[in-house]
């Protein structure tokens, strides 16, 4: 079976796969490595732009470790989790003083950068670099687990065996494994979606466990979507967002606007603003750091 899974895939792929920048041949590491970063839990339609902008504006890891850290959050734009540009900008520093300016190609480096995690850092090895490392996100974890164990969904969080699964179904071709990792990736994207899994469209459907036991519903308590009107991290997002706007510091008044009815939650997400090192105060308010 896994021989059929993996070419019914892998062809699927060939001709459906999305045409993204980063997955041309010419692509750099660099730009492999921004992209990965910027797609965790962002949508692609909202990365591209903003990828190709940092690109534009610094195409190696010693361009944007030249600039300031205020300039990655405000190049961020609206992608979200905008600690994610403080890490790409520590990043690049770590790049230049210990690689020479590269993107790192041992994996134990990639894993040593700042904010890297198991999944960027193999993504990152296999994409940029052909080294065929299992490449395990929620996409990946939901296609093994309706296609190969029969589940609906998979776990809340990565488990072991979810780890042990992805490893055990890569392809033994090093090519092939590393075209895997991005098709099955890409139909968890496209096809095998969360709440409405386009199955008359897979090009599994007829080897998919979960599909021939008749798509069982998963037992235990509903899975719920995560709340966002009133959240301290909806409240974050305002205060950067202001400032990203500002060419000057933003006063403290100004800042407490942002959600007038709840000062207490404003200088709450003010200090972890302030711990992260997203924002620095000035005299009289906020600005991006320098």
């Amino acid at each position: 079976m896994a021989r059929a899974l993996h070419r019914a895939v892998l062809d699927w792929y060939q001709r459906a796969g999305r045409d993204l920048p980063w997955r041309h041949p010419g692509c750099s590491a660099w730009g492999i490595y921004l992209s990965e970063v910027m797609s965790q839990q962002t949508p692609v339609a909202r990365v591209q732009p903003v990828w190709e902008r940092w690109l534009e504006r610094w195409p190696t890891p010693a361009d944007l470790a030249a600039d300031s850290p205020g300039e990655a959050v405000r190049m961020w734009d609206r992608l979200g989790y905008p600690r994610r540009a403080l890490r790409l900008w520590e990043s690049a520093g770590v790049m230049v003083e210990r690689h020479g300016g590269d993107v790192p190609r041992d994996h134990e480096d990639l894993l040593a950068l700042p904010g890297v995690g198991a999944y960027t850092a193999a993504a990152v090895a296999s994409f940029a670099f052909g080294e065929p490392l299992p490449v395990v996100d929620t996409n990946v974890r939901r296609v093994l687990a309706r296609a190969v164990s029969g589940e609906q969904h998979a776990a809340p969080a990565l488990t072991v065996a979810e780890s042990r699964l992805a490893a055990e179904w890569m392809p033994e071709d090093r090519d092939e494994a590393n075209a895997w990792n991005a098709a099955v990736m890409e139909l968890g994207a496209l096809v095998c979606t969360a709440r409405s899994p386009r199955c008359g469209e897979c090009p599994v459907a007829s080897l998919c466990a979960w599909q021939l036991a008749g798509r069982p519903e998963q037992e235990g308590p509903p899975r719920r979507g995560q709340a966002w009107h009133g959240t301290d991290r909806q409240v974050r997002g305002r205060i950067v967002q202001l400032l990203r706007e500002s060419p000057d510091p933003v006063p403290r008044t100004a800042v407490e606007l942002v959600w007038p009815d709840d000062e207490a939650k404003v200088e709450r997400c003010l200090a972890g603003l302030l711990e992260d090192g997203l924002i620095e105060p000035v005299e009289g308010g906020y600005a991006l750091p320098a």
